[in-house]
């Protein structure tokens, strides 16, 4: 749980600790929610902003004042650019259009410099976009958060741990949504190291294609939900589909309808992707209870990404045809 009780010297000491909060939302099986709002970028990103930026310069991959050039939709960019100030380097971050002005807001408060790309290219386009920058830069390094296996790495040796730590090892499933992977694969690794038999649920829009990974039909169509889901499964090195179970889908409704209902009963504050992680936690939840999963603990853990103050602008609490239909 958070636990700062001495001052810190740097906002990088905040990160992590997030609380794990129970869901109220089904009897039976108990689901948890890491609420990584609590992060001072105020998502789950921080972490692997500040892992990955300490460990390029410790390793030399960036040198002193540096300048990293990052594709992102923009939790990553917010991560990263609150690490890349308190470092001393430079940051520019590639973004399609089409994503959430509040991100772009906060990257470019914390001094990232914002490059925009086709939304219709997706993340393929920005990733394409911030090597070409890199090239063109002094002392440029993309950390390329779909591809380097830091990203992994700071759930492994934080989220995953803060978890096994919290529940006592007593964890039956995980249902994570999946953007980069890192997220899932950290944890997963994690807590398999202390509960081999732990069920692992990977979380993805309805309209995105990563269930092709494992053999599952997709439909591919534009989608809402945003921070997770692709339309190309191999924009991601880290996700591995033999460490996976199961990947479920959530439409946007039901995301959009969660997302209402956690604020209105529960007091959680959190973005679409949250929503569909849990709406996918408490139908695990709801298997568990009735026999149709058999986790080695009746006990679900999900992760909310992070928070809706920076999806206002799309009207996050609105109609779901208001919603949808925001640029």
């Amino acid at each position: 749980m958070t636990t700062h009780h001495e001052p810190a010297t740097s906002v990088l000491e905040t990160i992590g600790r997030t609380p794990l909060v129970e869901v109220d939302s089904v009897d039976g099986a108990e689901i948890y929610a890491k609420v990584e709002t609590f992060n001072p970028g105020g998502s789950v990103k921080d972490r692997i902003g500040k892992r990955i930026i300490e460990q390029l310069l410790e390793r030399g991959a960036i040198p002193p004042g540096g300048t990293i050039v990052e594709p992102t939709a923009g939790n990553t960019g917010i991560g990263m650019a609150i690490a890349a100030g308190r470092h001393d380097l430079e940051a520019i971050f590639v973004v399609p259009e089409g994503f959430s002005p509040e991100k772009e807001r906060l990257m470019a408060a914390l001094g990232g410099e914002i490059v925009h790309v086709p939304g219709e290219g997706g993340m393929d386009g920005a990733i394409e976009r911030a090597h070409e920058i890199a090239e063109e830069e002094e002392d440029a390094t993309v950390p390329q958060q779909f591809s380097t296996p830091l990203n992994v790495e700071a759930h492994y040796r934080t989220t995953g741990p803060e978890i096994l730590e919290a529940l006592d090892g007593e964890i039956g499933a995980i249902v994570v949504g999946v953007g980069s992977g890192g997220t899932l694969t950290g944890i997963t690794r994690a807590v398999r190291e202390h509960v081999p038999d732990v069920h692992v649920v990977a979380v993805e829009p309805a309209g995105s294609t990563f269930g092709t990974l494992l053999g599952k039909p997709r439909d591919e169509k534009p989608y809402k939900t945003e921070g997770i889901g692709t339309h190309d499964p191999e924009v991601t090195e880290l996700l591995e589909p033999d460490e996976l179970d199961d990947f479920v889908t959530i439409t946007d409704r039901e995301a959009h309808a969660e997302v209402q209902r956690l604020a209105a009963e529960e007091g959680h504050l959190v973005g679409s992707s949250s929503g569909a992680a849990s709406v996918a936690a408490r139908q695990v939840a709801d298997e568990i209870t009735a026999g149709d999963r058999d986790p080695p603990h009746d006990t679900v853990v999900t992760v909310f990404p992070d928070g809706s103050e920076r999806y206002l602008s799309k009207n996050i609490y609105g109609a779901f045809d208001e919603w949808e239909g925001k640029a």
